[in-house]
């Protein structure tokens, strides 16, 4: 369970989540923060108003989609066999933004493995959700040595299922179950099998999980083009982990400031 979300106010209090973000080549660090956020926990519910948004990045893409994002502190090991998953309740408010356009704004649960670069994610906005699966070359992690000729190393596939219904403000338990062994990636929606992929390339042997407010826009000539004014209010539970096999303590690596 990672669930002790006070520590993200009361510096006092241990936490299971910190600001993620990634190291830049001149030695400072790119933190996944709106400076302006109103932080809110209740017991074990976490809220982040951040309205409207300001962060972007005109040079790297991934450092301009992530606005607000926690990083686990721990990470969690994924066993030989069988299926490990990650759970919870999200709920998303998008205000000011584009209902017809999912990615302008939208509330993310995330699960990132900076080893293998493998990201499999939940993103929910005001009335649509999607599933993504993807293998990214994040800022500051070596390059992947592997190679298929058949397939891409990088790659990004988003997926909004047909099943998936939503509403502003309207809660739902979103959960990601990946099983090493089968190579499989599954999706699940209010307990629901959504969607399904085979043959994960590489094996992921341990991942963190974050907790995002995000944007996906491609950058235009100029640079970034993501904000307009939007803002964003994004509600998490708290994280059930199931089929663990264990979980590696906190450490500071690519991805931790």
């Amino acid at each position: 369970m990672l669930g002790r979300y006070r520590g993200l106010v009361a510096p006092d209090v241990e936490s299971d989540f910190e600001y993620g973000g990634f190291p830049l080549p001149d030695g400072s660090f790119w933190r996944y923060r709106e400076p302006d956020a109103t932080v809110v926990v209740e017991h074990d519910k976490l809220r982040v108003t951040a309205v409207p948004l300001t962060r972007s990045h005109d040079r790297v893409q991934i450092l301009d989609n992530a606005k607000n994002m926690y990083f686990s502190r721990a990470r969690v090991l994924t066993p030989d066999s069988g299926e490990v998953s990650v759970e919870l309740g999200m709920r998303a408010r998008v205000m000011s933004g584009r209902d017809d356009d999912l990615y302008s704004g939208f509330v993310s649960l995330n699960l990132l493995d900076f080893n293998t670069g493998l990201a499999f994610d939940w993103f929910v906005a005001n009335r649509s959700a999607a599933t993504v699966y993807a293998r990214l070359r994040f800022p500051g992690v070596p390059p992947a040595e592997d190679e298929n000729q058949e397939r891409p190393r990088y790659f990004c596939l988003f997926n909004q299922p047909a099943a998936v219904t939503t509403a502003p403000g309207e809660w739902h338990r979103y959960r990601i179950a990946y099983d090493k062994s089968a190579a499989t990636l599954r999706f699940h929606f209010d307990g629901v099998e959504v969607d399904t992929y085979h043959d994960v390339p590489v094996a992921m042997d341990q991942f963190l999980v974050a907790l995002g407010i995000m944007t996906e826009k491609p950058m235009g000539g100029g640079g970034s083009v993501s904000l307009f004014g939007q803002g964003v209010i994004a509600e998490y539970t708290e994280v059930t982990v199931e089929g663990a096999a264990g979980v590696r303590p906190p450490g500071r690596a690519a991805g931790q400031g």
